[in-house]
């Protein structure tokens, strides 16, 4: 893969992926969605959609899990009453978008051809994007990012002590993911600035 660029004709960006790092990407996507879906806080979808819109219902108390306390920090850290009240106006809209983002990276490899089930060798998928769904897919490589660097403890300045873990090291295999999503993050926002 030579990561992401701006086509020069359509102006879409574009990317080929091989079949195993577009199946990685859906994976990844995918256990965002998942984590996200899957708390107290996301409101029923059986409700009407005003009553959806017009509900400020939402969670008031910091998320349990580590990587939601990530992509949802508190917004007051020395004053716990507004930062609830805060994340009760806020946090539902907030799920939602890094859901929705996190689904058009799904969408977008399964509109490119990646099969549910990848069984075929040497498969290559080639995506294009236009503007604004490159955009959310670069919004959900942050959250990507962010979620994996919670799980396995990345700091800032520890490079040192990944590159220092042998190859097989479960640890070290989930840093080179976080590394390659970096990158790939890097190449979209290059494409997306470049032309304008």
């Amino acid at each position: 893969m030579n990561g992401f660029e701006r086509h020069r004709k359509s102006g879409l960006v574009i990317a080929n992926l091989s079949g195993f790092e577009a199946d990685l990407l859906r994976s990844l996507a995918s256990q965002i969605v998942e984590l996200l879906r899957n708390e107290a806080a996301v409101p029923s979808d059986s409700r009407d959609p005003f009553e959806a819109m017009m509900d400020f219902s939402g969670p008031t108390a910091e998320p349990e899990d580590p990587v939601l306390k990530r992509l949802f920090p508190s917004a007051y850290a020395e004053d716990e009453e507004a930062a609830a009240e805060f994340r009760r106006f806020t946090e539902g809209s907030l799920r939602d978008g890094k859901a929705n983002a996190a689904i058009a990276i799904i969408d977008g490899l399964e509109e490119a051809g990646l099969p549910p089930q990848l069984t075929e060798e040497g498969l290559m998928i080639d995506v294009e994007l236009d503007e604004p769904t490159a955009e959310m897919w670069m919004r959900s490589f942050t959250d990507i990012r962010l979620a994996i660097a919670t799980r396995l403890g990345v700091e800032e300045g520890d490079e040192e002590f990944w590159y220092s873990l042998p190859d097989d090291d479960p640890r070290a295999q989930a840093h080179d993911i976080y590394e390659w999503v970096g990158w790939l993050q890097e190449t979209l926002v290059a494409a997306l600035t470049t032309g304008r």
